[in-house]
């Protein structure tokens, strides 16, 4: 159990019959009354974000996780088999858990968290940025650079990105998993 007072960012809770993770918090005394804090939690399953008002005191159930490197294999079905970058172990993960699945590719490192009292996956995450080759894309037009116009182009996992007119079909760019935006050109 846990104290409100000493939920900070990714403390992880029980609640409402899922596992939540604390992604934003704030300690408030208001004139009259008790100190509360005010929280937002996102939920590990299917990712709702929600504010809930605790009062200073209050008893959460905490949930212990842990979090590990694995390294994708390759694709069996619906699941996605990793190893442990520790044990050598093959663990199938269910696509739908993995975050930024869209940007993986064969032998990227992706970090995994599970519960340490039973040992189910939450999720798998892929790290914030990751470098990526082009297989795809109109040809760019030189000095066409003054406006921050962008192209659609094809990624070699097949996903397709917005990037500046100046980027070429064959090009290494670092792309944010998180929501598929370009961040930098790469030079080989």
């Amino acid at each position: 159990m846990v104290q409100s007072q000493d939920i900070k960012k990714g403390t992880t809770i029980r609640m409402d019959g899922g596992i939540w993770v604390c992604i934003d918090f704030m300690h408030r005394k208001p004139g009259k009354g008790n100190t509360i804090m005010n929280v937002k939690l996102k939920n590990v399953s299917d990712g709702r974000v929600l504010e809930r008002r605790f009062n200073i005191g209050e008893r959460l159930e905490d949930v212990r996780i842990e979090r590990r490197p694995f390294q994708f294999l390759y694709v069996d079905g619906e699941d996605y088999i990793f190893m442990n970058q520790e044990t050598y172990d093959q663990a199938p993960i269910a696509k739908d858990l993995v975050i930024g699945v869209d940007y993986m590719k064969e032998n990227d490192i992706v970090e995994v968290v599970y519960d340490t009292t039973d040992g189910n996956v939450l999720y798998a995450e892929m790290p914030a940025k990751t470098t990526l080759r082009i297989t795809h894309s109109e040809p760019g037009i030189k000095g066409d650079t003054a406006t921050n116009a962008t192209k659609p182009a094809t990624l070699e996992t097949g996903v397709e990105v917005r990037v500046p007119l100046f980027i070429n079909e064959g090009e290494l760019i670092v792309v944010d998993t998180r929501d598929g935006s370009y961040v930098q050109r790469v030079k080989e």
